[in-house]
């Protein structure tokens, strides 16, 4: 088991880190034990009730199953894991999965439009003033990034006004995993920062539209989307 010293002690955010990178590294393969809490602090150079809260943490996430009296294993994330491992997937070693980015997007532009339906369906016109605000902030967005930033606000609104706490948590595990490769990926994704689109697809909410929503919320995401997409296939083809 590769494990090696945390610098900082009793630090649990390390040691969930280290174990869940070397799971999806396939370091720590499903099936696979851990050593013993104790065992575990004396390698990492931390402290037990570190250990055992970073535990509790991956056995939340899914990583691992922890039975008392028994061996803590190692699951096969795939099949247990939740949305919040996403980001780890996204990059790894400081590099882009092009085939994780690639799934994020997919799940973006079918979800979205549906979500921006419900809007339109439940919320209505009490979304007027936060989509204002949101509109705003893209207009006078000085940069990509700062203009994505902004989106994702926008965006935040729309799923709020879904009123659908799986849609919700579905996001988050989205924009969680996104936003640490913002700076990478805004300029590529200003392609659908198109102020007419957010314009159209708040109006259609806000007018109760739903199925002009869907339509406007795909012609909003599908730019980016496909650049983006394109780029991907571009990088997977590249020796």
């Amino acid at each position: 088991m590769p494990l090696t010293s945390v610098t900082r002690r009793s630090v649990p955010d390390e040691v969930y880190e280290q174990i869940v990178g070397d799971v999806l590294h396939g370091n720590l393969a499903a099936g696979e034990a851990l050593p013993s809490e104790r065992r575990l602090a004396e390698v990492l150079g931390v402290s037990r009730p570190a250990v055992r809260e970073a535990l509790q943490r991956l056995a939340h996430s899914g990583v691992i199953t922890v039975r008392q009296g028994d061996a803590t294993t190692v699951n096969d994330f795939r099949r247990h894991a939740g949305m919040d491992l996403l980001a780890h997937l996204l990059v790894r070693n400081g590099e882009l999965d092009p085939a994780v980015a690639r799934s994020i997007l997919e799940a973006r532009l079918y979800i979205g439009p549906y979500v921006a339906e419900l809007a339109a369906r439940r919320a209505g016109a009490e979304l007027r003033p936060n989509l204002d605000a949101a509109l705003a902030a893209l207009r006078d967005g000085p940069d990509p990034v700062a203009r994505q930033r902004a989106a994702l606000e926008y965006w935040d609104v729309i799923v709020d006004g879904a009123d659908s706490i799986t849609f919700r948590l579905m996001y988050n595990g989205l924009r969680g995993a996104y936003e640490p490769a913002l700076v990478a990926l805004a300029p590529l994704l200003d392609a659908e920062t198109s102020l007419d689109a957010y314009r159209r697809l708040a109006a259609a909410i806000t007018r109760a539209q739903p199925a002009g929503a869907r339509r406007a919320a795909d012609d909003l995401l599908r730019p980016g989307s496909v650049s983006l997409l394109a780029a991907l296939d571009a990088l997977e083809a590249a020796p």
